[in-house]
């Protein structure tokens, strides 16, 4: 595993599930949001970003956190390893609320300067129908991926898989 991204509905828990990736594997981690989010909650032209995340997959090390489908076919066609968490929207929902409330106007260490934390019907929706309308555009993305995919439904699962590497190494 030197090439991984890290994918899975918003409040799955990506971003601390890659960061405790990161530090058990070493590899180092990028934030795609961090890569795509401008001050202001704008973001980057297709083209832009694009060609960011091409530099980044250039790399013989990585893990990527994030979905962002216009470049997971970039991605995919560098990547050994892909892991989907794939929780429950009701749990999704809770991860988000609480997170929400704990860093309300605060920027998060995983998103870039000038992003606070905010509350937002549109993304309350996305969580929401996550499992509809994108899960199944992400799985049929994968159709196909040579590399390992491997679907964890539970944080008990994420630990548990941690655990499994840490014991590797």
């Amino acid at each position: 595993m030197d090439r991984i991204l890290v994918i899975g509905c918003a409040g799955a828990g990506k971003s601390t599930f890659s960061k405790k990736l990161a530090k058990q594997t070493g590899l180092p981690l990028t934030f795609l949001d961090q890569i795509y989010w401008l001050p202001g909650w704008v973001g980057k032209q297709r083209p832009l970003f694009a060609s960011e995340i091409r530099e980044l997959i250039a790399n013989d090390k990585w893990i990527l956190d994030g979905n962002y489908k216009g470049t997971l076919a970039l991605r995919l066609a560098r990547a050994d390893t892909v892991i989907f968490l794939d929780l429950n929207r009701m749990k999704c929902l809770w991860h988000v609320l609480l997170r929400t409330m704990r860093t309300l106007g605060k920027v998060r260490d995983d998103m870039p300067e000038g992003c606070p934390e905010q509350f937002n019907w549109e993304f309350i929706k996305f969580i929401w129908r996550f499992p509809q309308d994108y899960r199944p555009i992400l799985i049929q993305r994968l159709e196909g991926f040579e590399g390992n995919i491997v679907y964890l439904k539970s944080l008990v699962e994420y630990d548990g898989y941690l655990s499994s590497i840490q014991n590797r190494s």
